[in-house]
């Protein structure tokens, strides 16, 4: 994104208040070096919102996968091309991750028919408007 980011984080033990000043922080300090800014580069304080149970944890994780392509203008033809997705890390398994990211724990929230991989993971997230729309017109 070209004006914010999102992160979905884990977080038994830390305070996630704490965890964003230091992200928030550290990126600030690393922009203002970089492009020799001075002042502030966020226009408004972080939102959190906690994702209550594994249905709701697979939603925000696969709206910020598709965040991409869900713009006004796509940035990107396909999700994997999206230079600062860790999506690319699920598609792929020969990518190997970041060690704070776990990507084994999302495709155990896929509902049936889904299977259980990363594979079946992405094809959820290609799929998830189209899953999400048809939930609500059931509702109706």
């Amino acid at each position: 994104m070209t004006n914010h980011y999102h992160l979905l984080i884990r977080s038994e033990h830390v305070d996630l208040a704490k965890v964003m000043a230091r992200i928030n922080r550290r990126y600030s300090d690393y922009y203002a070096k970089r492009y020799s800014h001075i002042g502030r580069i966020y226009e408004k304080r972080y939102f959190s919102k906690q994702a209550d149970g594994p249905q709701a944890i697979l939603a925000v994780s696969s709206c910020i996968h598709r965040n991409p392509i869900d713009t006004n203008i796509p940035m990107v033809k396909k999700l994997e091309d999206y230079p600062y997705s860790s999506y690319p890390y699920y598609v792929n398994n020969e990518l190997v991750p970041p060690s704070y990211l776990k990507t084994n724990i999302l495709a155990h929230f896929l509902p049936n028919p889904f299977d259980k991989t990363n594979q079946a993971y992405c094809q959820y997230c290609l799929t998830y408007k189209q899953i999400e729309e048809e939930d609500k017109h059931m509702d109706e």
